[in-house]
């Protein structure tokens, strides 16, 4: 008779019994509700070994760049701001004295400093143009299906890099020489004339220099670039009618503007610091090359020849002052031009 009585009461107390929680919701509120435990003494070791390891590691590069490089900049920076001054007639000797910005001023209002800029953007104008499009247009043509020896191509157009600047200079000056020359030599055979050292064909001479120089090391920059771009996308590319050309003009060159605007950015800086060629240049008698041909001369002269170290100083730091500017021009085109390809 007890039986009917309590089957009412089980139900009862088992509508009262609160749901079960999920198993992850308990464990997540038994993680927060729990006291929060001291890590091992393990761990802590491991931890900080590995912060010494980094530190091991990271502390001699910023030795070293503060070495070479912050200090050099602290100290031509201190150097700008004095001049050397001839006591009385000249016969107290020289004393350095606080001039301010005056090194800055005499800099931005020399002539020859002022057109050395001229000479570089003329440069700059011929010589990006050809090294960038010779580069990026041989990278493609290795990259190409019909390309064939690719490692050995890539080892022949790399090998000009490998000479030192200095050498590779005096090969071709070499070759610019006249009575010296095989390469007048040929166009003499053909009944024509050239004068590398002329003022119509100086800055060209000099392009040739340095694009020979970089166009390999660049050429093998895009193309380890374009070897990251999908098989797929250049097959689904050919599948839909896309030729050669269009195929790498519209599809690999978009893909890799990263790399096309680092070595852009790259060889802006270097050009506007360009000294071997036009001082060589100068030494084999070209006309058009003064001793204050480029930026980087001028500041040669100043330092050494003139022996006008606050000027020097004032001068490169304005060159500096040139590359930051140049390259933060560089940065926001190029990447411009990457969103609006992507």
């Amino acid at each position: 008779m007890a039986l009917p009585s309590a089957r009412p009461a089980s139900r009862q107390a088992m509508r009262r019994r609160p749901p079960a929680k999920a198993p992850a919701e308990a464990l997540a509120k038994a993680a927060a509700q729990a006291p929060p435990q001291a890590p091992a003494p393990g761990a802590a070791r491991l931890r900080c070994s590995q912060h010494r390891t980094a530190a091991l590691f990271i502390v001699p590069f910023f030795a070293l760049f503060a070495v070479v490089m912050v200090a050099p900049i602290g100290y031509a920076l201190w150097m700008s701001l004095f001049q050397e001054r001839s006591s009385g007639l000249g016969f107290g000797g020289a004393e350095r004295v606080f001039s301010g910005l005056d090194n800055y001023a005499d800099a931005l209002s020399d002539d020859g400093f002022r057109s050395s800029f001229a000479h570089i953007a003329l440069y700059c104008a011929l010589y990006i143009p050809v090294m960038i499009g010779g580069s990026l247009a041989l990278a493609l043509l290795v990259d190409s299906a019909l390309a064939r020896a690719k490692r050995i191509f890539q080892l022949a157009l790399f090998l000009p890099h490998a000479i030192p600047g200095l050498i590779a200079s005096i090969i071709w000056i070499y070759l610019y020489t006249p009575g010296l020359s095989p390469v007048l030599d040929w166009i003499g055979a053909l009944g024509g004339s050239w004068d590398f050292y002329s003022n119509d064909h100086v800055l060209a001479s000099m392009v040739n220099l340095c694009a020979w120089q970089w166009t390999g090391y660049n050429m093998v920059i895009f193309y380890a670039a374009l070897q990251a771009v999908p098989r797929e996308v250049i097959e689904a590319a050919v599948v839909d009618g896309a030729g050669a050309l269009r195929t790498a003009l519209r599809i690999k060159v978009p893909m890799i503007a990263s790399a096309v605007v680092m070595t852009v950015l790259f060889t802006c800086v270097g050009a506007i610091q360009i000294f071997t060629e036009p001082k060589l240049l100068n030494q084999r008698g070209a006309p058009a090359v003064d001793t204050e041909w480029s930026p980087t001369l001028f500041i040669w002269k100043a330092g050494f020849v003139r022996h006008d170290y606050g000027l020097a100083a004032a001068a490169s730091l304005l060159l500096a002052a040139l590359g930051i500017a140049l390259s933060y021009l560089v940065t926001r085109l190029g990447n411009r031009w990457k969103a609006a390809t992507s």
